[in-house]
């Protein structure tokens, strides 16, 4: 369903937006939970830059958003030098300089700035002659920050806060038996457990957050839909209309039929052969 509302928003009106990425961190301090030791491993992932960039590019099927390099731009400036040295190096003061870097209109800020863990189980179980089945559950909640700053004023256009929920679920069958006039007993259990994945859930939590800030934008005035499928972005390329060919009757105009005899032997008429 994420992924159809991903690609269900409609266009924007004056054309795509560029927009920087610089982070989007866990913020939330959680580590994994685990009985007994104490655990160094995070609760979430460390990537939600990634999962951010990527849900920028395909919202509205690549309408929306052109994202530049800012996360690592260290290594983009360092490589952008190498290539000037190097063909100031070989080719002189006529060397070919390299086209100047996009600047972006918007920053997106945020991160993940909740992760709340076991914050609801339960479970059902029966057993009729010693057979039956159990269901347990349990509850872990995601939020998610996202906010488009205006690099122009730093005035924060909009700002939305996304919370999903991550179940967990096990399931299992057991069977308990008395054998040898109640001496001697039989036990047997199985079972399965579903967790769902975290960076799943981080994933789809992402998406929903950069939707929803498309919605508040709207709402705000930031941006707006394109009403119709003829509504032209203004940084679209003009198009001169072509010219379509006039198409001409081919159909052959019929001689005239004289009127009297006298008439059609001084057109030379012959009337049509008739076929019997």
């Amino acid at each position: 369903q994420m992924i159809k509302e991903l690609d269900s928003v409609p266009p924007p009106a004056n054309g795509r937006l560029t927009v920087a990425v610089y982070s989007f961190a866990d913020k939330t301090g959680q580590r994994k939970s685990v009985p007994g030791i104490a655990s160094f491993s995070t609760a979430v992932t460390q990537g939600g830059d990634a999962l951010l960039i990527r849900a920028l590019q395909d919202v509205g099927r690549g309408t929306w958003f052109d994202v530049v390099e800012r996360g690592n731009i260290d290594a983009l400036t360092k490589e952008r030098l190498i290539i000037t040295q190097m063909r100031q190096a070989y080719e002189g003061t006529n060397a070919q300089k390299l086209m100047p870097l996009q600047f972006a209109g918007i920053i997106m800020e945020g991160g993940i700035i909740g992760y709340d863990t076991s914050s609801e189980s339960g479970g059902a179980a029966y057993r009729f002659l010693g057979i039956g089945p159990q269901t347990q559950y349990s509850k872990d909640t995601v939020t998610v920050s996202l906010r488009a700053v205006s690099v122009n004023t730093g005035k924060v256009l909009a700002a939305v806060t996304v919370t999903k929920i991550v179940y967990s679920t096990a399931d299992s069958v057991a069977v308990l038996k008395f054998m040898n006039n109640n001496t001697q007993a039989f036990e047997a259990e199985t079972g399965l457990t579903t967790n769902e994945p975290g960076t799943l859930a981080v994933k789809a939590t992402v998406e929903a957050a950069v939707v929803e800030l498309i919605k508040e934008g709207e709402k705000k005035g930031v941006w707006d839909y394109r009403k119709s499928l003829t509504q032209i972005p203004r940084n679209a390329v003009p198009v001169a209309p072509v010219a379509l060919p006039e198409i001409k009757n081919e159909t052959p105009t019929p001689p005239p039929v004289p009127a009297t005899p006298e008439a059609a032997e001084k057109m030379g008429y012959e009337p049509p052969a008739h076929i019997n």
